[in-house]
């Protein structure tokens, strides 16, 4: 098997929310997008983002009225704390502060509108 792209899709109740906090906070760009629906992408070979409103008839019947929760998309980045000063001063909400793990991954954690969590990460030096 040969994987050429890969995306996550997120069901929000608020799509144009979403991807407007992508694109203005991590640099994403709108390749499609539907009424209820928005396909975003980097050029840097970051994982494609994909909304699904809520409801939509598209999604399988056992998912449809379910929002994303207890998902974390996370992006390794350089210079961790200047990107944490980059969005704090941008007005995101920081909901965990930086901070390093025993196993070395040093991260911290911003919401989106819909609830959504993204995790910046940076790898501590061995």
């Amino acid at each position: 098997m040969r994987v050429s792209s890969s995306a996550v899709s997120l069901t929000v109740d608020d799509v144009p929310a979403s991807s407007k906090f992508l694109a203005t906070h991590f640099g994403f760009v709108e390749r499609m997008a539907a009424d209820g629906f928005a396909s975003l992408g980097r050029d840097d070979g970051a994982v494609d983002v994909v909304f699904l409103r809520r409801g939509l008839e598209v999604l399988p019947e056992p998912l449809r009225d379910q929002r994303a929760t207890g998902v974390i998309v996370a992006f390794v980045v350089e210079d961790l704390e200047a990107e944490q000063e980059r969005l704090r001063a941008e007005g995101v909400p920081i909901t965990v502060p930086l901070r390093e793990e025993p196993w070395g991954e040093r991260l911290f954690m911003v919401e989106d509108p819909n609830g959504i969590s993204y995790e910046l990460v940076e790898w501590a030096a061995a």
